[in-house]
């Protein structure tokens, strides 16, 4: 885990988890298909440009929508059927992105 972005790098294993449970259940493949791997990528670049960086919240909760409306329906597809599963197979991870989504508001950081 960075020392710099712990939270935005925990975000990253956490959809790269969700991904790989989706994809392995819907596209039966091991790793990612071509398609949840363009997920993937637009994903963590989504993340690496987040304004809020390690104030943020969950995506979910967050002001500013930064993903595509096609992305923005995968993701959701992802998170609807890996959430549920997420609490059995990475509690820890599930644990974290709770926490991570109690925060209401998100914080910009200083300029």
């Amino acid at each position: 885990m960075s020392q710099k972005r712990p939270r935005i790098t925990r975000e990253k294993q956490t959809i790269g988890t969700m991904l790989s449970m989706y994809c392995s259940a819907k596209h039966h493949v091991n790793g990612l298909c071509p398609g949840c791997t363009e997920l993937e990528e637009y994903a963590f670049e989504r993340l690496d440009k987040c304004p809020f960086q390690e104030g943020k919240t969950t995506c979910a909760k967050c002001p500013v929508h930064c993903y595509r409306p096609s992305m923005r329906e995968k993701v959701k597809a992802v998170m609807r059927y890996s959430g549920p599963r997420m609490v059995y197979r990475h509690p820890a991870m599930t644990i974290f992105h709770l926490i991570d989504g109690r925060r209401n508001k998100p914080v910009k950081p200083p300029a």
